[in-house]
């Protein structure tokens, strides 16, 4: 017999009463912990809107906005156009991204006084974010590619409304298939496509909203002189030689993970042969639509 037992044999045999383990009560689990201050609401009535005065408010003039999904040949393209002498094409900016935080009521009060809504403010915050890459490289033209511009061409046409819009296309199965073996893990297939037509839904939508100059990946890696030269002529500036060996004119930072293609095809600095064209009948249904008015099938 343990000795526990031994004395609660022997108390109670003397007293009557026995010892016992008490429960104690189940502790209630924490209360989770805050989150994070959310954002403040937007001002009410806010609504983007073209600037007033276009003279006064855009420092950027006709800026040219490559649009297209990922995985697009997009990288190749702003770095051929950023081996042009006039034609600056930056990493991808997410700019518009980027947003105001009007937090206080004499804030609010001063940015209406002041003609504006939250809209104008953060398009003015946009203009210079870009205008200062702009006049550090000495080029008299901005070209911007990320890709989620896609999502913001609405937007993008309200803020500057000389802006020139590129319309890059690729086969939809190609690109899924190449942002899927970006990340085979973590980007499964059936994910890919999903991914790919969210891209290509706004794509098509502003293609057929917007003027703009058109360009696939598999014309542009087959005959990229006659490409560029169709190019240049609508952006009205001469071709030059040096858009073909844009390893020349490009800095290794030029091609990072997270802003951009990153990988040696990218960075070997002459354009590459595409990949083989899937054949019509491997082509999701889901992308099936697109890939039809894109010209793929």
């Amino acid at each position: 017999m343990k000795w526990k037992q031994v004395v609660n044999t022997t108390l109670e045999g003397v007293t009557g009463y026995t010892i016992q383990r008490q429960k104690l009560p189940t502790r209630p689990a924490p209360s989770p912990k805050p989150m994070g201050t959310p954002m403040p609401a937007r001002l009410e009535g806010d609504v983007a809107r073209p600037p007033t005065d276009l003279e006064a408010d855009r420092l950027l003039r006709a800026p040219v906005f490559i649009l297209s999904p990922p995985r697009s040949g997009s990288t190749l393209l702003r770095s051929m156009m950023n081996s042009h002498s006039q034609l600056h094409s930056p990493i991808e900016t997410h700019f518009r991204r980027i947003s105001t935080n009007l937090n206080t009521d004499p804030v609010r009060q001063a940015v209406v006084a002041l003609g504006h809504n939250q809209s104008d403010v953060e398009h003015l915050l946009w203009d210079r974010l870009l205008h200062r890459e702009l006049v550090r490289s000495g080029k008299p033209t901005l070209v911007e590619k990320t890709p989620s511009n896609v999502f913001a061409w609405k937007r993008l046409s309200i803020c500057w409304p000389d802006a020139r819009f590129v319309f890059l296309l690729r086969h939809p199965l190609s690109i899924a298939r190449s942002w899927h073996e970006a990340d085979p893990v973590k980007r499964p297939m059936h994910e890919a496509v999903r991914h790919t037509f969210q891209y290509m839904k706004y794509l098509e939508e502003a293609r057929h909203r917007l003027p703009g100059h058109e360009i696939t990946y598999e014309r542009l890696t087959a005959d990229p002189e006659n490409e560029l030269r169709a190019l240049c002529a609508t952006l009205s500036i001469p071709f030059e030689d040096g858009m073909l060996d844009y390893g020349r004119h490009n800095k290794p930072t030029d091609f990072t993970k997270g802003i951009g293609d990153w990988r040696d095809k990218i960075q070997s600095g002459r354009v590459q042969p595409g990949r083989e064209l899937p054949a019509p009948e491997e082509v999701p249904e889901m992308l099936r639509d697109v890939a039809q008015k894109w010209g793929y099938l």
